[in-house]
């Protein structure tokens, strides 16, 4: 079979691989579709923390199961399923708290180990989630959507809330939609003017911010909060600039939840947080009840996931769809790869 393989930053080729077997307690699976994550963009780039070369990327997926023996979860031959890749090593301190999705040894596929993005993939059963009819494509962007929804949820937001989101990406304009799904009142702030605009445009938010400089954006934290600040910002890009915005935009007493990785360091005034009594939140991955969650709200029609997608590619053109992604960053959102 072929897989995908990010060489080192700027290459990807492809990889003959022997098929995958899968052994007890697996199931073995043919991928449709796959989402290009903004990590596996950072990997293209460089700039992911959690990556070493050569690596086979991918994490968002929907696949079919292909093989499949007999199993206490319900799984069956031909059900179209999603995945949790977050592998966790069940006996650290975090693990046996149950706090699973923050393993402190943690290996997400794709980024501390082999990806999805192959024709074939076996993955555990206890990792696999029946898509209950929800189409393939659709089924590819639940992983994302649980970022997202697990970091609005640290947050506590409440019905009329005002929430400002860094960051009009895939992640960043999916919490802006978790976090108006519990009412809140959500602004989303970006350097791309293109990208703010579709967030408007597909998801009806009640505003944008256009992050052109420090000055310009505190201007207009200034006259959407009247002076108060947000209740909560979300970090969802990976910079030290915009994780100083949302300190900078939170209200007195506000919520700080930073979803966005990167590599640099950040040097600012820490006592802001202590001045303003912030109450700031890390976090990681999501947990099984957030897949579960979510497959049924997308089910039930409450959210339209395929809005976010912006480009579609077949497997065969991936070097052309991350080339393309990195050139094209500010005006491309989910970027899927077609695998059927």
């Amino acid at each position: 079979m072929k897989s995908i393989v990010i060489n080192q930053p700027g290459q990807v080729v492809f990889r003959e691989d022997p098929m995958p077997v899968a052994k007890e307690g697996e199931a073995l699976l043919k991928l449709l579709y796959g989402g290009i994550c903004g990590s596996d963009l950072g990997s293209y780039r460089g700039t992911y923390a959690y990556f070493d070369y050569p690596r086979i990327p991918g994490h968002e997926f929907s696949a079919e199961i292909v093989e499949v023996g007999e199993n206490d979860y319900g799984l069956k031959k031909g059900m179209i399923v999603t995945c949790n890749p977050y592998f966790n090593c069940t006996h650290c301190y975090s693990c046996r708290r149950g706090l699973v999705n923050c393993c402190t040894t943690n290996q997400t596929m794709g980024c501390q180990r082999d990806g999805a993005f192959s024709e074939y993939v076996a993955m555990p059963l206890e990792r696999i989630y029946d898509g209950k009819g929800v189409p393939p494509k659709t089924l590819a962007l639940i992983e994302p959507f649980c970022i997202s929804y697990h970091g609005v949820s640290r947050a506590n937001i409440k019905a009329g809330d005002r929430v400002l989101v860094l960051g009009a990406g895939t992640i960043g304009v999916l919490a802006a939609v978790a976090a108006k799904s519990r009412g809140a009142r959500v602004y989303v702030a970006d350097v791309a003017e293109k990208k703010l605009q579709f967030a408007m445009d597909s998801f009806g938010l009640e505003g944008t911010l256009l992050n052109d400089s420090p000055e310009h954006f505190l201007e207009q934290v200034e006259a959407v909060t009247g002076g108060d600040g947000f209740d909560v910002t979300i970090e969802a890009v990976g910079l030290p600039s915009t994780f100083q915005n949302c300190i900078d935009a939170a209200a007195f007493g506000g919520n700080v939840v930073l979803i966005g990785i990167g590599k640099k360091n950040l040097d600012f005034n820490f006592t802001t947080i202590q001045k303003k009594e912030l109450n700031v939140f890390g976090s990681r991955n999501a947990l099984k009840a957030d897949f579960l969650e979510l497959i049924d709200l997308v089910k039930a029609g409450g959210v339209d996931l395929e809005k976010i997608v912006t480009n579609v590619y077949k497997f065969a053109d991936a070097p052309e769809a991350f080339a393309e992604f990195d050139r094209r960053a500010g005006e491309m959102l989910k970027v899927v790869l077609d695998f059927t």
